[in-house]
C-alpha cells in the first residue's frame, strides 16, 4: 500500500504535478493487492500545524497496522493541507471525491468547516467523520446532514466544568474571551456559558472578542488597545477564554501580564483546544500563563494498545519531523488514530456481512462500540454518547501541574469511580481538592477576581452629603478646601469592618449632594465603586447594584406627640377591673365565713344582725391594713385569717409599688395610634423627602400627596409638630430610634408593623468585596460591637431618659395573684366545711323532744333533721305573747348555749331556772345560763 500527500492544492503547476503521482500510486496499490479492495480514506487537517503531524502520523500508524493484518481490505489515506483557510475544505473534499474517489472524509477542527464537508458530503453519500461538534446541536442536524458522524462532544460538559470552577470560587462577574471566526460559531459557546453561569448567580459581564491573527499584521496592538477599552468598562478580573488559536492566546498573555492583568487577584481559565497543545509552547511564552487553570480530555495512558502506539508514534515522529523537541502523542494523535480505526472496523464488520456500498459502511460507522486511545466511543444520533473525563490543570512554572478530575455526573473527584451517580445534589462543586498556584505566586487564598483598589488607585466611595439625621453620617465642611472627615454610625462600622477584612483596602469618600436614588445610579453606572451610609436595601436596588447584610434593622414607624394622662381615678390604676371585682369579692367572702365562725364563741359577734354585720365587715376590711383588734376564739378562724392576711400583704405591697411609680413618672398617652385615622381625617403627615419612604406612603399606604411634607433635617420635626404642620411623622426604625432618644419628652413611637430589607452597605454588581464586608458586620454582630455602636450613636446615656411610661405593663392582672386569690378562698371554704360537719355530726346525737312523743332520733326523717338542724343554727324564736328569749347558737362545737334578753328579764329568768344537765357525751357538761 502506498500513502499519497498532498499539501497545497491552491498551487496550480503543484497540483497538475499532484494528480499523476496519486493516480500512479494509486494504480500501483491495486496491482501489487490484486486480491484486495481498497478503501480510500481523505484526510483534511492543517499538516504544517504540531496538531496536523500528529494526526498525520497517527493516522499513518493506524493505516499501517490495519493492512499489515488485513486480508480483505486496504486503507489508502490521502492527505490534504488545510492551512487557515477554512474555505479551503470543500474545495479539497470535491477534489477527492471526485478524483480520488475517497469512500471516507476524515479531520476538520472548525464547526464552519465541518458544515461545508458535511453539505458536500450529503450530496455525494460520502460519510464524513469531523473532529469538531457544534456548542448546541441543532434539531434538524441528522435530516440536513445525514452524512456526518460527529467524533467529538458538543460544548455541554466543557462549560459546565467552567462554571463549576467559578461557582468553586465565588466569582460572580467574568470576562468570556474568544476569537471571533466571522461566522457566529462562537455565539453557540458564549450563551451555553452565559446560561451556565447563572444557575449560580454569575454572569458574563464583558465580552473580549479578538479576531484571527491572520486577519491583521500586529495582534499585539490590536490586543492591547481592547484590554484598555475592559479596564475602563469592568472590574472583573475573571478571563475565560472558550475558544482561540494558540497564537492569539499567547500574544494575549503577554500583553495581559504587561498590563498587570494577570496578577494576584486575578483568574484564567484556557480552554481544552490550548491545554493540549501547553506541552510544546516555549518556555518564554508559557511563563506569561503561569497561575491559568486549563481543562483538557483526559485519557487512560496504562494500557498496552496506547504504549505499543506511543513507541510507534515516538520513533515514526522523530524520523519525520526531527526539529520537534516534543515527540509525545497529544489527545489530536489519540483522537485521529482512534477514527482510522473505527472506519477500520466498520470495513471489517461489512467484510464479514459480504456486503459493499457507502451506506452500509455509514451505518457500521455509527454503530461503533469500541474503547479507543482517546476514550469510549459509541455513537447516538452519529454524535458521541459519552460525556467526556476531564482533568483541571494548573499552568506552573515551565509546565502545568494536574490537579482535579471532573465529570458531568460527579463534579470535582481526585478519582475515577465506576459507579457514577447521576444526581446533581452528590455532584462536588464545591472546591478544587489540589492546591492550585494563582497568578503572581498566590497560594495562601483564592484571587478575588477583581480589580481591588491599590495606593495608588483607591477605592472611590460615595457618602451622602447630607442626611436627614446626621447621626448616620455627618459631613462637615472648610471654608476652604477639603471636608473634614466624615463621622457617624455607618462611618465607624464602616471603619470596624475594614480592620476585620484579609486585605488591605485603601479608599477615599466623596460626599455627594443627591438624593439616594441618585446614590445608586452612580455605583450602577461605575463612577463609584460604594456607598457607605443609611441606605436601605429595598427590591429594586438590588437589581443595579449589590448591598451587604444588613447592619441594622429597619421597618416604617409613626412618630406621634403624647398628651399628659392625669385623672382623679389614678389610685385605681394600679389594679386592672377584674382585680378590684375579685379582690371585693374575696373580702366579703372572708367577712361571711369569720362572722359564721366566730358568731357563737366571741363576745364581739353578738347583738342583733347590723351589730353582728357591722363587727364582721369591720374586722375582715380593717385587717387590710394589719389595724384588726378583735380577739379571735375559734382555731378555724385564725388560719382563714391567716391565708387572707398574706394575701393582703402581697396586696398591699403591690399596690404600693405601682402606685407610688405612677404618680412619681409623668403619663403621657399618643394623640394619634391609627394609620386609617390619619387618612380618614386627611390629616398632614411628615417625613424625609429623599428616601423611599414617601413614595411607599403614597403608592402602599394610599395617602394623598398634597398631605405629605418633606421634612429636611431631624432638629425640623418639633417645629412642625408644635405648629401644627403635621400631625404624625413616618420615619424608617433607626431614624425613629435615633429621634425619641434625642426628643424623648412629648413623642411616642409606634412599633413597626411594616419591615423593609435593613441597611447596608451597597457595591457595585458581583463585587467581591460586598461578600467579605458582609462577613466582618456578621462578625461584629456575633461580638457585640454592633450592639455597643449603636447605643454610643443611637442610645446616648445621659443625653435624654425616656420617661414614657406603658401603662398596661405597668398594671396588675388577674393572672399575676390567681394563685394567691384561689388559696385564701379555698381555704375559707375549708374551714366552713369542717365546721359544717362538726355541726351536723353533734346534732345528730343531740335527745330532743318531738312533738308526737314517741320518735326518736334515729325514727325522724333525715330532711325533717336537717330542716330543724338549719333552723337551730340561723333561726330566731318569738314569742310576742310571753317574754321574749333569743337563742342563738354559733359555736361550732355547742359548747355551751348563751340566753340573750334586757338584763331585768335576765334577772328574773335566772332565779326561776334550775340548773340544767345535758346528757349528749360521756361526760356532761355542765352550762350556766349567763349573767350579764
Amino acid at each position: 500500500m502506498k500513502f499519497h500527500y498532498s499539501t497545497s492544492p491552491q498551487a496550480l503547476f503543484s497540483f497538475y504535478l499532484l494528480i499523476p503521482f496519486v493516480l500512479i500510486n494509486g494504480y500501483q496499490a491495486e496491482t501489487t493487492n490484486a486480491d484486495s479492495k481498497v478503501i480510500s480514506i481523505g484526510a483534511i487537517i492543517d499538516i504544517n500545524s504540531r496538531i496536523g503531524k500528529e494526526q498525520q502520523v497517527a493516522m499513518d500508524i493506524a493505516a499501517q497496522t490495519y493492512n499489515n493484518t488485513s486480508n480483505t481490505y486496504k486503507l489508502a489515506l490521502y492527505f490534504q493541507d488545510l492551512s487557515n483557510d477554512p474555505f479551503k475544505a470543500i474545495a479539497l473534499a470535491e477534489h477527492m471525491i471526485k478524483k480520488q474517489k475517497v469512500q471516507v472524509i476524515v479531520g476538520m477542527h472548525k464547526w464552519t468547516e465541518v458544515t461545508q464537508v458535511a453539505e458536500l458530503g450529503s450530496q455525494a453519500q460520502v460519510p464524513i467523520i469531523s473532529f469538531a461538534a457544534p456548542s448546541i446541536t441543532p434539531q434538524m442536524m441528522a435530516k440536513r446532514w445525514p452524512y456526518l458522524v460527529r467524533l467529538a462532544n458538543n460544548g455541554t460538559a466543557h462549560v459546565r466544568c467552567i462554571a463549576d470552577i467559578v461557582r468553586a470560587y465565588g466569582w460572580q462577574r467574568v470576562v468570556a474571551v474568544y476569537e471571533d471566526d466571522g461566522y457566529g460559531g462562537d455565539y453557540g459557546i458564549l450563551a451555553l456559558l452565559s446560561e451556565a453561569l447563572q444557575v449560580d448567580g454569575s454572569i458574563i459581564e464583558y465580552r473580549l472578542a479578538l479576531p484571527s491573527s491572520s486577519y491583521i499584521s500586529d495582534p499585539g496592538v490590536f490586543i492591547r488597545e481592547e484590554l484598555l477599552k475592559l479596564i475602563e468598562n469592568t472590574q472583573s478580573r475573571v478571563f475565560i477564554v472558550i475558544q482561540s488559536s494558540l497564537d492569539m492566546v499567547i500574544h494575549l498573555f503577554r500583553e495581559a501580564s504587561q498590563m498587570g492583568l494577570v496578577d494576584r487577584e486575578s483568574a484564567w481559565i484556557i480552554p481544552e483546544s490550548i491545554t493540549n497543545l501547553l506541552e510544546y509552547v516555549n518556555k518564554v511564552d508559557i511563563s506569561y500563563m503561569e497561575g491559568a487553570l486549563g481543562i483538557k480530555t483526559y485519557y487512560s495512558e496504562n494500557s498496552n494498545e496506547y504504549q505499543y502506539f506511543e513507541a510507534q508514534f515516538r520513533r515514526t515522529f522523530r524520523d519525520r519531523y526531527p526539529e520537534e523537541d516534543n515527540r509525545n502523542p497529544g489527545f489530536y494523535a489519540l483522537q485521529a488514530y482512534d477514527t482510522i480505526k473505527i472506519t477500520a472496523q466498520a470495513v471489517d464488520r461489512m467484510a464479514n456481512r459480504n456486503s459493499s456500498g457507502t451506506n452500509i459502511l455509514l451505518n457500521e460507522i455509527s454503530s461503533t462500540n469500541y474503547l479507543g486511545l482517546s476514550g469510549e466511543i459509541q455513537f447516538g444520533g452519529k454524535q458521541l454518547l459519552q460525556n467526556p473525563t476531564l482533568r483541571i490543570v494548573n499552568v506552573d512554572g515551565k509546565s502545568y501541574r494536574e490537579l482535579d478530575f471532573w465529570t458531568l455526573e460527579q463534579g470535582f473527584t481526585t478519582s475515577l469511580s465506576v459507579e457514577q451517580s447521576g444526581n446533581d445534589a452528590s455532584r462536588n462543586t464545591e472546591s478544587l481538592s489540589g492546591v492550585v498556584i494563582w497568578p503572581g505566586k498566590l497560594v495562601q487564598r483564592v484571587p478575588k477576581g477583581w480589580n481591588l483598589p491599590t495606593k495608588q488607585n483607591p477605592m472611590k466611595i460615595a457618602i451622602p452629603g447630607r442626611t436627614s439625621f446626621s447621626k448616620f453620617v455627618k459631613v462637615e465642611y472648610r471654608e476652604h478646601g477639603p471636608p473634614v472627615k466624615p463621622t457617624g454610625f455607618c462611618i465607624e462600622i464602616f471603619e470596624k469592618v475594614l480592620e476585620l477584612l484579609e486585605y488591605d483596602l485603601p479608599y477615599e469618600y466623596y460626599p455627594i449632594n443627591g438624593t439616594y436614588p441618585d446614590l445608586v445610579q452612580l455605583v450602577y453606572n461605575k463612577t463609584f465603586e460604594a456607598v457607605v451610609g443609611d441606605m436601605t436595601l429595598l427590591a429594586d436596588r438590588l437589581q443595579y447594584v449589590d448591598f451587604t447584610v444588613p447592619y441594622a434593622e429597619s421597618g416604617l414607624s409613626m412618630i406621634v406627640p403624647q398628651k399628659s394622662e392625669d385623672s382623679a381615678l389614678m389610685f385605681l390604676k394600679p389594679f386592672t377591673w377584674q382585680m378590684w371585682v375579685v379582690t371585693g369579692a374575696i373580702l366579703t367572702y372572708t367577712m361571711l365565713i369569720v362572722w359564721y365562725l366566730e358568731r357563737k364563741q366571741n363576745p364581739e359577734f353578738h347583738g342583733n344582725w347590723k351589730s353582728q354585720m357591722g363587727t364582721a365587715l369591720w374586722f375582715t376590711f380593717s385587717s387590710l391594713f394589719f389595724a384588726h383588734r378583735e380577739k379571735m376564739y375559734s382555731s378555724l378562724t385564725r388560719v382563714v385569717m391567716g391565708a387572707w392576711l398574706f394575701l393582703v400583704l402581697i396586696l398591699n405591697s403591690s399596690y404600693t409599688a405601682s402606685l407610688s411609680s405612677m404618680l412619681t413618672v409623668q403619663q403621657l398617652k399618643p394623640n394619634v395610634t391609627d394609620i386609617q385615622w390619619l387618612k380618614k381625617n386627611n390629616a398632614k403627615i411628615g417625613c424625609d423627602g429623599d428616601s423611599f419612604v414617601r413614595t411607599y406612603l403614597m403608592n402602599v399606604e394610599r395617602f394623598k400627596p398634597e398631605h405629605i411634607i418633606n421634612i429636611g433635617s431631624d432638629s425640623n420635626y418639633p417645629d412642625a409638630f408644635k405648629n401644627h404642620s403635621i400631625t404624625a411623622a413616618f420615619l424608617e426604625l433607626p431614624y425613629e430610634k435615633a429621634y425619641i432618644n434625642t426628643y424623648c419628652k412629648g413623642y411616642s413611637g409606634s412599633v413597626p408593623t411594616t419591615r423593609f430589607g435593613g441597611l447596608g452597605f451597597m457595591f457595585q454588581k458581583g463585587s467581591p468585596i460586598a461578600k467579605d464586608v458582609s462577613k466582618a458586620i456578621l462578625q461584629l454582630l456575633e461580638q457585640g460591637e454592633l450592639q455597643k455602636l449603636e447605643e454610643k450613636w443611637l442610645n446616648p446615656s445621659g443625653e435624654c431618659t425616656n420617661t414614657m411610661i406603658s401603662t398596661n405593663a405597668e398594671t396588675l392582672k388577674l393572672g399575676n395573684l390567681w394563685v394567691l386569690y384561689v388559696i385564701s378562698g379555698g381555704t375559707s371554704t375549708i374551714c366552713f366545711i369542717l365546721s359544717t360537719i362538726y355541726s351536723l355530726k353533734y346534732y345528730s346525737e343531740t335527745p330532743q323532744n318531738y312533738e308526737q312523743g314517741n320518735n326518736t332520733p334515729d325514727d325522724e326523717n333525715p330532711w325533717n333533721r336537717a330542716i330543724k338542724l338549719a333552723k337551730k343554727i340561723c333561726g330566731r324564736k318569738h314569742d310576742k305573747a310571753k317574754a321574749q328569749v333569743d337563742v342563738t347558737d354559733c359555736s361550732p362545737s355547742w359548747d355551751y348555749i348563751s340566753t340573750t334578753d334586757t338584763p331585768e328579764h335576765q334577772q328574773t329568768t335566772a332565779s326561776q331556772l334550775p340548773e340544767v344537765i345535758i346528757h349528749y357525751s360521756p361526760s356532761p357538761i355542765q352550762i350556766t345560763p349567763d349573767h350579764s
